[in-house]
């Protein structure tokens, strides 16, 4: 079973081609967490919001990547942070194609 980790914030850009350049060693970064499999990054420019929906092998190793991650995003003055957990159900997800068993 997979664990999905729901994320987004405030941030006041890049957005787009800006953001994509630069988060592009962030992005390289995270494909060698634990655990990990795959992510959609998200953004808002006209809300100022961004974040990502993450794909874990393991509730734990989407608990342990969030609390690093959290620490990153303070790091860059990001603390009002929404986060959720959630179990995938493969057998509704598979039915409406998504890559997650």
């Amino acid at each position: 079973m997979a664990y999905v980790l729901q994320v987004d914030f405030k941030m006041n850009g890049p957005f787009g081609d800006e953001m994509a350049e630069a988060f592009s060693d962030l992005a390289k970064s995270i494909n060698e967490e634990v655990g990990f499999m795959w992510k959609i990054w998200t953004e808002s420019p006209e809300t100022n919001e961004a974040g990502g929906i993450y794909i874990f092998e393991t509730k734990g190793t989407a608990e342990k990547y969030f609390n690093m991650h959290s620490k990153r995003l303070a790091g860059f003055g990001i603390t009002d942070i929404n986060a959720k957990i959630f179990a995938n159900n493969s057998k509704l997800t598979e039915i409406t194609k998504g890559p997650v068993k």
